[in-house]
């Protein structure tokens, strides 16, 4: 006890045990608030995730020999091997409580037919119920020129597919309906950042003639004639961890022209490749879980193929706007570039997509929440009534294309005297079609002006309708981010002005500051949508523009009506629309059979008849050629069949190993038909750089067709190798 005159003071035990009850207190108070913090943070959905989400990845390759490309509309231009496989991308973003879903699938194909849509839909709708649907799911095609055909429904598309292919519709429609089930089974808690950046030296406007025909107080607006922006959305799980990126971008991928007949993904699947490559350390491509899709967006008038169009015989350009040759004429008239050649233009564009998605991808700070909606549509387009103002209606027409269709554009010409520009028809040709399909109907000629109608598709019915004219419209919002799923190839500015229009309907209703993104090729092909201005001009993509001179303001009108419908929360008051119709047409193919096969005389299948040297260097190209089989046996008789790998010997554990495969850029599989069932296979392997010196070898997979009897044939696999080599520095 301290007395009363005596000073008080404390022992240093004492001392000590104050020091730790006010470090205690302070550190108490420190956990206390931090806790509070944190919580409030979680709380507010600053960390916490927003979403759940998923992603898959599943091949939809089909055949890749004998069925004709999609996309240059060439019947002459038939699969004969494979550069890289084609690949179905999905992604599934859900609410937290998982009470709405959104599903975008990219698809290495063409584009999207109303028939595999419809055959998608049923499956999914047979495994989940009503969990996905028309409204929720958007499908979306690359708009590859290079993939297999014969998967529409439609007359026109029959004829430059050679009917309908069953092994191409089906490796479409399960690859796309995989890649959901994959992911579909991987929902996690996760979150969406988007970024936005500008892709140079990779586009150039093949139609700047159409281009200028815009307002010029509309074109002053924009920097180029084309859209450089590419939107980038990025997916992690709550821990951070990467799952995968959908990027939008303006770019026709038509870096391989259309004397190409390997089937592959073209320069946005390069870019993918590229990616998914990076991230799936270790994996041969097409494995491991990071999912990169490069979707398709308004990419109607864009080229990649930057050197832009010069006559093939002269070397003097043909930018002009017929895009004729003084010798030759349209024919000769083809864009190149940027690289020496197709495969090299191709590798360059993807690998400026690529970068500039990887550079967005490792910055992207502005994160999406908000809660998800979806609205579809089925809509008459050849009878839509468009308020352009308050005192003028216009209306849509029934489906038709101009001449200047068949003249093809710069990235792929057509055949015979077809030139883009026509705005007057042809007697001779008009003379055929008249004879042969019908002529016109007057309300349909004068509907299209100024087309002149060289097929009047909306009037033609045999054997079953030659266009759509009911098609989907669809749009879905995930927070901030509004998809516009777009059946058809928007142009630069057809797509700005769509885009501007669902911004302001977007904001008059409430939802201020959405970033709006086309994805194009989505759900049916209706072709081209050019703006007004650009119609009539009647160059490649305005004859092309199916629905008349209005088709812009028709969609452009029903797009805002489904914004306006998400904002305003009325989505199930929208009209449901016609249903399309489902054509039963399952045998209708002119692909020839596929014939028993024969090796040569004392060879055997997957011999080989021409072999590797024994060594090679960085740079050069490896080349065996086998005795072969058909690779359609292995397309039908396979889900995922893979038609070689090249192999490095390990020493360690005395054996070979797969280091590249049939999806890798740097492989090429080559098919040659012979006669009476006689064929070869060519497989290259181009040694990039980077590759190990070592001991390789390449190994060939494929499938022989042997009949048992007038009505039955079996496919037997069987495999073939090349010698060893050796791979050495310099």
């Amino acid at each position: 006890m301290c007395g009363k005159k005596s000073k008080c003071s404390f022992s240093r035990l004492e001392v000590t045990l104050i020091v730790f009850l006010v470090l205690m207190i302070a550190v108490t108070v420190v956990l206390l608030i931090l806790h509070f913090v944190v919580k409030e943070r979680y709380d507010t959905g600053a960390v916490r995730a927003n979403y759940l989400l998923g992603v898959g990845r599943a091949d939809c390759t089909g055949p890749v020999a004998e069925i004709p490309l999609m996309g240059y509309a060439n019947p002459d231009q038939v699969g004969g091997g494979l550069l890289t496989r084609l690949y179905s991308r999905a992604f599934i973003m859900a609410d937290p409580d998982d009470s709405k879903r959104v599903v975008f699938v990219s698809a290495d194909i063409g584009m999207v037919s109303q028939k595999l849509r419809i055959e998608v839909l049923n499956k999914l709708k047979s495994k989940y119920g009503e969990l996905y649907r028309q409204d929720n799911v958007i499908l979306s095609g690359t708009h590859t020129h290079s993939g297999p055909g014969g998967y529409f429904q439609y007359t026109l598309f029959w004829i430059t597919s050679k009917g309908l292919i069953q092994p191409s519709l089906h490796a479409i429609v399960n690859g796309i309906v995989k890649s959901i089930d994959i992911a579909h089974q991987n929902m996690k808690k996760g979150r969406l950042f988007i970024n936005r950046g500008i892709v140079e030296n990779s586009q150039i406007n093949r139609s700047p003639f159409s281009y200028l025909e815009n307002p010029e107080s509309e074109r002053s607006r924009y920097s180029s004639n084309t859209d450089k922006e590419m939107v980038m959305l990025k997916m992690v799980d709550e821990n951070g961890q990467e799952m995968g990126l959908i990027s939008w971008f303006a770019v026709h991928p038509v870096s391989m022209n259309n004397t190409n007949r390997l089937v592959n993904s073209d320069n946005v699947g390069y870019a993918s490749y590229l990616f998914e490559q990076e991230k799936n350390k270790g994996m041969l491509p097409g494995e491991g879980s990071f999912v990169a899709a490069f979707a398709s967006s308004n990419l109607g008038d864009v080229s990649p193929n930057t050197k832009g169009p010069f006559c093939k015989n002269t070397g003097d350009s043909c930018d002009n706007p017929q895009s004729t040759c003084p010798l030759g004429g349209a024919t000769m008239c083809m864009a190149m570039g940027p690289g020496n050649d197709m495969f090299d233009s191709t590798r360059i564009i993807g690998q400026n997509i690529y970068l500039k998605a990887k550079e967005l991808y490792e910055n992207a700070s502005q994160e999406v929440t908000g809660p998800l909606s979806s609205a579809h549509q089925w809509v008459n387009m050849s009878d839509v009534s468009v308020e352009l103002n308050a005192t003028h209606t216009v209306k849509t027409c029934k489906p038709a294309l101009g001449h200047s269709f068949a003249a093809g554009t710069i990235d792929g010409v057509g055949a015979f005297n077809f030139t883009q520009g026509s705005v007057e028809g042809d007697p001779f040709w008009d003379g055929i079609r008249d004879q042969l399909l019908g002529e016109p109907s007057n309300e349909t000629k004068a509907c299209h002006k100024p087309k002149p109608i060289l097929f009047s598709t909306g009037e033609m019915t045999w054997p079953h309708p030659w266009h759509p004219d009911i098609v989907d419209v669809q749009m879905a919002t995930i927070g901030s981010l509004a998809i516009l799923a777009v059946p058809g190839e928007l142009t630069t500015m057809s797509g700005r002005r769509l885009r501007e229009a669902v911004q302001r309907e977007f904001d008059s209703h409430g939802k201020p500051q959405m970033d709006v993104v086309i994805a194009g090729l989505c759900n049916v092909y209706t072709h081209y949508i050019t703006t007004y201005e650009e119609y009539q001009v009647q160059r490649y993509e305005a004859a092309s523009t199916i629905y008349g001179p209005h088709t812009l303001s028709a969609y452009i009108q029903l797009y805002r009506g489904l914004a306006r419908a998400i904002a305003m929360n009325t989505v199930q008051d929208l009209p449901r629309g016609p249903e399309p119709p489902f054509f039963n047409i399952s045998n209708l193919t002119l692909v020839p059979a596929i014939t028993t096969d024969r090796a040569p005389a004392s060879k055997t299948f997957g011999d080989v008849l021409q072999d590797v040297r024994q060594q090679y260097h960085v740079g050069e190209v490896v080349g065996v050629k086998f005795v072969g089989a058909n690779p359609r046996n292995s397309a039908e008789n396979a889900t995922e069949h893979n038609f070689l790998t090249v192999e490095r010997y390990a020493n360690s554990s005395d054996s070979w190993h797969a280091v590249q495969n049939d999806a890798s850029w740097d492989t090429r599989f080559y098919w040659a038909k012979g006669l009476l069932g006689l064929s070869t296979v060519t497989i290259e392997w181009h040694i990039p750089q980077g590759t190990e010196p070592g001991l390789y070898r390449i190994q060939y997979f494929g499938h022989y067709r042997k009949r048992l009897s007038i009505t039955q044939a079996v496919s037997i696999p069987f495999e073939g190798k090349s010698s060893a080599f050796e791979i050495t520095n310099l």
